[in-house]
């Protein structure tokens, strides 16, 4: 059942978006040199490692030049990628991961494979026994403010706890967050 609300919500989504998307697309175009897309290699459900589509909010070869997250007042990220982080519009092709079925609309969010070393055994496995989403607990409470433990707390009880109901109330404080809180 969560699959198919997945691909209903993500087609919905598609072409929902699709203006903003196309004007993000010209505005990285316009802006910055490079691909509009930035592709990273995340951790999915099993373990499994996929690639996450974003659009490209950093200078080209961000990766090679700094640490795999942003900190504050990164350098790295582009007059036109601030917005889109603001905005959470970076995130957009995520809906693409959906279909592909590599990740949900919710669920904690993909790490990447060097993360592991912050999590015992245990959590890890439980932590990728499901798909991770698009948005999730720690991204709907508290945004990016959350500390690595908060943020592993708040990841572990989804999965503990998750639900189709859970879902709805995760998409609706996502929504209030990015449009009512200031966004990212």
């Amino acid at each position: 059942m969560k699959r198919f609300i997945d691909i209903t919500l993500a087609v919905i989504s598609v072409v929902f978006f699709m203006p903003l998307m196309a004007i993000a697309v010209i505005s990285i175009l316009i802006s910055d040199r490079g691909p509009i897309f930035y592709k990273q290699i995340r951790v999915g459900l099993h373990g499994k490692e996929f690639h996450l589509f974003k659009f490209r909010t950093m200078c080209v070869d961000a990766d090679k030049v700094g640490p795999y997250f942003t900190a504050s007042g990164d350098k790295r990220i582009t007059r036109i990628g601030k917005f889109l982080r603001k905005t959470s519009i970076d995130e957009l092709p995520q809906i693409l991961n959906v279909i592909k079925g590599d990740m949900s609309i919710v669920g904690p969010r993909p790490n990447v494979p060097q993360q592991k070393q912050y999590y015992s055994d245990f959590d890890w496995q439980l932590r990728h026994s499901v798909r991770p989403g698009i948005t999730g607990l720690a991204q709907s409470t508290l945004r990016s403010l959350a500390t690595e433990e908060e943020r592993l707390n708040l990841d572990l009880s989804y999965v503990k706890n998750n639900s189709i109901l859970g879902d709805f109330k995760i998409i609706v404080m996502t929504v209030k967050q990015v449009f009512f809180k200031g966004g990212n």
